[in-house]
Formats: C-alpha cells, structure tokens, sequence
C-alpha cells in the first residue's frame, strides 16, 4: 500500500500536516531519490543540487534525511517553496522498473526553469501524461532544431558501440544525478564517452537508456513512431549491478 507523510519545517523542526493544510504556492526546487533499507544512490549530489536552489535549508535536509526509515524502499521528495516554506514528503516507492517506452512531445517546450528540478513539475507530468495515452511511459522534450534534450522525468544516455553518449551541456536541463554518476562510473571504467547533439531519428540503431533515481538505468524498448532501438545482451544488467554497489548509508 502507498504512503505518504508530509510535514514542513517550522521553528526548527519537521511538524506533520494534513495535505488540505498545505496552501499552493510555486515550488522554486524540489528533490527526490530512492532509499532502499537505509541506503542511497549519490545522496551527496541530491543534496548539493537541492541546497544549490535553497541555500538556508541545510538544518531542514538534516532533518529530512534523519526521518526517513532505515527499512523498507522509500522515495521522499523536499520542497522549497517561493513563499519560503519548507515541505518533506515521505513517499513509499513504487516497484522500479527494468523498461520505458518514450514518446516525442510534439508541444512546445513546457519548462519555464530547464535547469532546476521543482518549478516545472506539474507541466511535466502533463505532458507525460498526454503521452501515455498513446501508450508510452515517459515523454521526450526536443528543441527548436529537433534535438534531443530530456525526457519528463528521466535523463537519456545512449551507447554507440562501447562509447557511451549523451546531450551536450548547452542543451539546457536538470543536472541528473543519476546520468552524472553513471558517466562518472563510465570514466572510472575507461570506457569512452561522448556529447553529441542529434535528432531522435538519428538514434536509430543504438542502445538508449532512460535514466532517474527511482529506477536507476532503464533500456528504452521501444520509441513510438521514432527510431529503431537495439539492445546488448547482459549490459543493462551490468551496469545496474555496478549502481547498486555504489549505494551509501543514508
């Protein structure tokens, strides 16, 4: 069964709040991440990203991270809200998944703040939830020219051959944790990597990745009315091994 327990930071400490108490104001940055039994992925970096946005928050993720269960799988999220209140969500996490179908956006580009993680929420899952209606799990942003830039909420990461890709920098988006620690894994290895801007189409034929901190590196299986994807028998599997062995106490 789903849970979820917010509470905001008041006086110094986490108070629990009924979700009808919470008034709606613009979340300035938000985080989430997965905690299985205690541990995360990279919580340093999750940290670092949110405290980036909310500079006077670090008793309040402090605090975050101390009420969070050292049992069980959770996805809490913090929040950072213009009118300077504080929230924590501990959220049950849903079962992670080993696959994604993606679906071009064909809209224009509903992020306001591309780099930050929060004030663009709820535009993203509009748009992912326009997509799954046709059937996919995740909707992919694109930019004027057509390049590929993100999906709503995942980070995408493609290997062409043994070299593994993604967007370049000046592709405005959220710093994923997730994607950096992999790429950063990938240089430890002395495997080759690669920014290239392109198009979906010129996707075809290599190995896509959607990746987030709730179900770490999924293969992309299909891409509705783009290209052809492939898959290496058994590296998926690697490197989702590899990520889990980097999980910390929280």
């Amino acid at each position: 069964m789903s849970v979820t327990a917010i509470s905001r930071w008041h006086d110094g400490a986490l108070h629990p709040v009924e979700h009808c108490d919470l008034t709606t104001t613009p979340i300035v940055v938000a985080d989430s991440w997965l905690v299985t039994d205690g541990s995360a992925l990279a919580i340093g970096l999750h940290r670092a990203r949110f405290l980036a946005s909310a500079p006077d928050a670090e008793r309040f993720w402090d605090a975050a991270i101390e009420a969070i269960p050292r049992a069980g799988s959770w996805f809490p999220r913090v929040e950072s809200h213009s009118d300077g209140r504080l929230v924590f969500r501990l959220r049950s996490a849903p079962e992670p998944k080993r696959a994604a179908v993606l679906a071009t956006w064909g809209g224009p580009d509903p992020r306001t703040v591309p780099s930050v993680k929060g004030p663009d929420l709820e535009a993203m899952l509009r748009i992912r939830t326009a997509v799954q209606a046709v059937g996919a799990d995740e909707a992919v942003i694109t930019s004027p020219e057509g390049y590929v830039i993100e999906g709503a909420y995942s980070a995408l990461l493609w290997w062409r051959g043994d070299i593994l890709c993604g967007p370049p920098e000046w592709l405005d988006r959220v710093d994923s944790v997730t994607a950096r620690s992999i790429l950063t894994l990938a240089a430890a290895l002395g495997r080759d990597t690669h920014e290239e801007a392109l198009t979906p189409a010129e996707l075809d034929g290599t190995e896509l990745w959607a990746v987030n901190a709730l179900h770490g590196a999924r293969i992309v299986t299909r891409w509705i009315d783009g290209p052809e994807l492939a898959e290496k028998p058994g590296r998926l599997e690697q490197w989702r091994t590899r990520l889990a062995a980097l999980r910390r106490p929280l």
